[in-house]
């Protein structure tokens, strides 16, 4: 029994004493905010015309080719 009353009144110490550094005697510190930057946005990469371009002149090749 005396042992049981040992470990209790241990724990509580225990438990009570954990509360007593919860504000400490130091100074404050202050983080800066948090600025969130915008992406920059990035040019349009194009119309797309050229792919178009070249897909034409390799399809007349290979009909030119097919008709010989």
């Amino acid at each position: 029994m005396r042992t049981t009353t040992t470990i209790a009144a241990a724990a509580s110490i225990a438990v009570m004493s954990t509360s007593a550094f919860a504000g400490g005697i130091s100074d404050e510190v202050m983080e800066a905010p948090v600025v969130m930057e915008e992406p920059m946005m990035e040019e349009p990469a194009g119309s797309g015309t050229t792919g178009l371009i070249v897909l034409g002149v390799l399809a007349a090749a290979l009909l030119l080719v097919a008709n010989q």
